[in-house]
C-alpha cells in the first residue's frame, strides 16, 4: 500500500528541530557514491519542470525520486509530487505534496548553512521574498540561535506585512517591512533572500562588512539574486560546487570554481573553515539536492506512520 500525505498533513508531521536533525546527518553522511541527478527542462510558455534523482542518504532504507513543476506566476508557484521508494524492492511506499517537502528541506537546509556561517552574534535578520522557503529558513534558524529583529521586503507589501505581523508576533520580536532589498539588509547581521530574481537585487555596496547572505534563488540557469561584485568579494558556500558553477550562484554571477570556499558538508565536517574575520562577508547560496529530499520524506513518512496519518491506496490494484 502507498501512504498519500497532503500539504496539511505533512505541516501537521514535521517538527524544525527533528528536520533539522535529519538534515545535519545527512550532510555529514557517508558518501555511497551514488550519481544523482537533476534535470531542468523549459517548459512552453513561463513554467519549467525539474527532477532529482535518486535521493539517498546512508542509513535510510528508501530513495526519493521528485518531479516539480514551477510556474512563478501561478499560487502556489510549485507544485508536484516525490516518490519515496523501498530501497530493497522499489515499493512506493508514500507520495508527498513536494512543494512542502522541497520548502522544509531548502529552509532548514539553509538554516543550518546560515547558522553556521553567520557571526555569533548575529540576531537581526532581512528577509527578501516572504515566501515558503524564506518562511521555514527563519523557522530553523530560530531553532539554532536568537532572533531578535526582522525586517521583511517583497515585491506584494501586503504578503511582507503579513510575514512580518507573523514572525514577529511568533518570536516575539520587532518586526518591519522595507520598500526595497537595500534598504531591508541595512542594519541586518543576516540577509535571507529567495526569489524569482533574474537580475541581482544587491551589490557589494549594499552589504555591511559582516554581514551573512543566505541566497536560494538561483537553483537553475537564468536566474540571479546576488551581483558578481557582493560575490567576489565574500567567502562563498555552497551545497554543490559543480552545481553552483554550472545553475547556481556562481552561474548566474558569470564566476567558476575558484569563487567557492567549500561546501556546507565540508564546513560541517570540519574540513574547511567556516567564517574566518569577523568583519567579512559570508554567503551561502545552495542549488538543493536529491538526498535532501529523502531525509525530509522519510523523517514524514515515519512520523506519518506512528500517527496513523495519511490515506493509503494500492497503486497496482
Amino acid at each position: 500500500m502507498t501512504l498519500l500525505l497532503s500539504r496539511s498533513e505533512l505541516e501537521s508531521l514535521l517538527v524544525p528541530a527533528e528536520c533539522l536533525d535529519a538534515l545535519r546527518r545527512g550532510f555529514t553522511a557517508a558518501q555511497d557514491g551514488t550519481v544523482a541527478r537533476r534535470v531542468v527542462a523549459k517548459l512552453p510558455g513561463q513554467g519549467t519542470a525539474t527532477a532529482l534523482l535518486p535521493g539517498v542518504v546512508e542509513g535510510i532504507p528508501a530513495y526519493t525520486v521528485k518531479v516539480n513543476a514551477k510556474f512563478p506566476g501561478s499560487r502556489p508557484a510549485l507544485r508536484g509530487v516525490v516518490c519515496l521508494h523501498d530501497l530493497g524492492t522499489g515499493e512506493l511506499l508514500a507520495l508527498l505534496d513536494s512543494a512542502t517537502v522541497t520548502a522544509w528541506r531548502t529552509g532548514l537546509a539553509a538554516a543550518l548553512g546560515t547558522h553556521a556561517l553567520a557571526r555569533s552574534a548575529a540576531d537581526t535578520v532581512a528577509v527578501i521574498g516572504a515566501g515558503a522557503q524564506a518562511e521555514l529558513v527563519l523557522r530553523g534558524l530560530a531553532e539554532l540561535r536568537p532572533v531578535r529583529g526582522l525586517t521583511v521586503c517583497d515585491l506584494d507589501a501586503g504578503r511582507a506585512a503579513a510575514f512580518a505581523e507573523r514572525h514577529g508576533g511568533r518570536l516575539g520580536i520587532e518586526a518591519s517591512v522595507a520598500a526595497d532589498p537595500r534598504a531591508a539588509v541595512r542594519d541586518a547581521g543576516i540577509a535571507v533572500v529567495a526569489t524569482w530574481a533574474r537580475r541581482p537585487l544587491l551589490h557589494a555596496a549594499d552589504v555591511a562588512p559582516g554581514t551573512h547572505v543566505t541566497s536560494l534563488g538561483a537553483d537553475e540557469p537564468g536566474k540571479a539574486e546576488l551581483g558578481a561584485d557582493l560575490l567576489e568579494g565574500a567567502r562563498v558556500v555552497v551545497d554543490d560546487v559543480p552545481l553552483a558553477v554550472e545553475m547556481g550562484v556562481l552561474a548566474g554571477a558569470g564566476l567558476d570554481v575558484k569563487h567557492a570556499a567549500g561546501t556546507l558538508r565540508d564546513l560541517l565536517l570540519g574540513e574547511v573553515p567556516g567564517r574566518v574575520k569577523d568583519g567579512e562577508v559570508t554567503v551561502y547560496a545552495p542549488v538543493g539536492l536529491p538526498w535532501q529530499d529523502l531525509a525530509l520524506s522519510w523523517t514524514a513518512y515515519r512520523a506519518a506512520r506512528a500517527a496513523g496519518t495519511g490515506r493509503e491506496t494500492d497503486l497496482l490494484a
